[in-house]
């Protein structure tokens, strides 16, 4: 594959349920496999099971009584935040040094745009706050941001509430903000939404927004191995389970 096809060519993959530090380390490898040589940008949808996590300046006085649910610190940016079942995480591994992905402040703009266009795709009304990251539609907050760039890779993400029980985020003091409300999909549309229907709507937007002209749906490589595997042609992401 020639570098400008590889620019154009986001592959994607819905991991299904997957354990958060499961989902980093994959991140990880990914992120070494682009740094080492050219390959296609990548789409990860997944679900997490309950699981709080601190971004790398995240004070740890705003996780309140997490109880059973694990809190994991990790690399990205922001402070602490749930995961959980209902909730879509989407991880993006692309590469800035790409004309069409340009820089950081870019590519959050386009990835929280990606975010704003398929929620008005369910008529809600979303929107920046600055200075506070994430989405919002009006004091409620339904996306939560925090990533992180590793060489010109970025890896983590966003989180949106879909189907979230929001009751897991009186745990903590959401992205460090006491007087945030979490809202989500199913709250403001009075019912559950489709989760597929979600996924494709935020992956239109992603593509268009970044440029994307050939979508590919990611397989699994079936030996475990931990390279992209080039089999229609790079259409294949790495084994999820650990090495």
């Amino acid at each position: 594959m020639n570098g400008r096809c590889s620019m154009t060519t986001l592959l994607y993959k819905d991991l299904g349920r997957m354990d958060y530090l499961a989902a980093l380390a994959l991140q990880e490898r990914l992120v070494e496999l682009k740094q080492r040589e050219p390959s296609p940008d990548i789409l990860l949808f997944v679900e997490h099971p309950h699981v709080c996590t601190l971004g790398r300046g995240g004070n740890e006085s705003n996780v309140l009584a997490p109880e059973e649910v694990p809190v994991y610190r990790t690399s990205r940016g922001g402070d602490v935040t749930y995961h959980g079942p209902g909730q879509l995480v989407i991880y993006p591994i692309i590469d800035l040094r790409s004309k069409l992905r340009k820089d950081v402040h870019r590519y959050l703009r386009n990835l929280e745009m990606s975010a704003i266009r398929t929620l008005g795709d369910f008529a809600l009304e979303a929107a920046r706050r600055p200075p506070f990251t994430g989405i919002w539609i009006g004091d409620r907050k339904i996306t939560a941001i925090g990533v992180a760039v590793r060489r010109c890779i970025t890896y983590h993400g966003l989180a949106l509430n879909v189907n979230t029980d929001l009751s897991y985020f009186d745990r903590i003091v959401p992205c460090g903000l006491a007087w945030a409300e979490v809202t989500s999909m199913a709250r403001e549309l009075g019912k559950e939404q489709s989760a597929e229907r979600v996924k494709g709507r935020f992956l239109h937007h992603f593509a268009e927004l970044f440029g994307y002209s050939d979508l590919k749906e990611g397989g699994i490589a079936e030996n475990g191995g931990s390279r992209m595997e080039d089999r229609d042609p790079q259409s294949s992401i790495i084994d999820p389970r650990p090495a």
